[in-house]
């Protein structure tokens, strides 16, 4: 058997997410039949996440373990032929028969883009939100979330019923350019729902409706709360899955527009 990584970008809109299901449009399942194509057959294809309905990757990373040998670059080309615009391989490389994109993934970055005014072309992209925002409140909010938290708060349990609440945030950045809030939340796994919950709390942090200790109370007891100010999926990107020996880039925006 031989296994190949690979890392894609893809645009989330209109599929049910990273994961197979049936009667569902999703990302695995369209790059898995691109994959039969340009093998033949396929053992297994696993992905490093399984981004939510509607949600983006900018460098989701998958395994795809087959009987057959190719080139990586014969592969690269072989699935862009196949796949959908809104699906693209970015890179490919030979694999030790022993690794696994989601169990051996270290850390995993998300971002989430807030645009604080109407766009005619990233709408897919990010969550509008009208209202003036304290930014300078969301940024000294973010470093509440950074540590060994239960957010149970923050999750949504229907997906992940055994999966314990404790999580270990590395990091939570806030970037105000302008127009754009960027959030970039760092960490080794998240919770259903988790990031873009985090993100709601803190819009409602910006709105002047919550503050730290709000939601430190959140942190330590159990709220419905933020299940009331999830963010929408569309503003949420997968940017990077680290491995042992990976250097974290610096903020990687989409280019699927012009900035705003």
């Amino acid at each position: 058997m031989h296994k190949y990584k690979i890392t894609l970008e893809y645009d989330g809109t209109g599929y049910s997410g990273w994961q197979t299901q049936k009667n569902a449009r999703s990302i695995q399942a369209t790059v898995l039949a691109a994959a039969r194509e340009v093998f033949g057959t396929v053992a297994d294809l696993q992905g490093a996440g399984r981004t939510d309905a509607g949600v983006h990757a900018l460098g989701q990373v998958a395994h795809i373990e087959t009987e057959k040998k190719l080139l990586p670059q014969q592969i690269l080309f072989g699935l862009n032929d196949r796949l959908p615009a809104s699906v693209n391989v970015l890179h490919v490389e030979t694999a030790s028969p022993r690794f696994h994109a989601r169990h051996h993934a270290r850390q995993r970055i998300y971002l989430y883009q807030i645009s604080r005014r109407r766009t005619a072309f990233g709408k897919r992209y990010v969550w509008w939100i009208k209202d003036d925002l304290d930014t300078a409140a969301m940024k000294n909010a973010c470093a509440l979330f950074v540590g060994m938290h239960d957010f149970a708060s923050f999750a949504d349990k229907r997906f992940d019923k055994d999966a314990s609440t404790k999580v270990k945030v590395d990091a939570v950045e806030f970037i105000d350019a302008d127009d754009l809030c960027v959030i970039r939340v760092a960490g080794s796994h998240f919770l259903w729902k988790m990031v873009r919950r985090m993100v709601g709390v803190l819009a409602e942090v910006g709105r002047g409706n919550l503050d730290g200790q709000a939601i430190m109370k959140m942190l330590q007891h159990y709220s419905a709360g933020p299940a009331r100010f999830t963010a929408p999926a569309s503003g949420l990107f997968l940017e990077q899955v680290l491995y042992e020996g990976d250097r974290q880039l610096s903020v990687k925006l989409p280019r699927s527009y012009p900035s705003l």
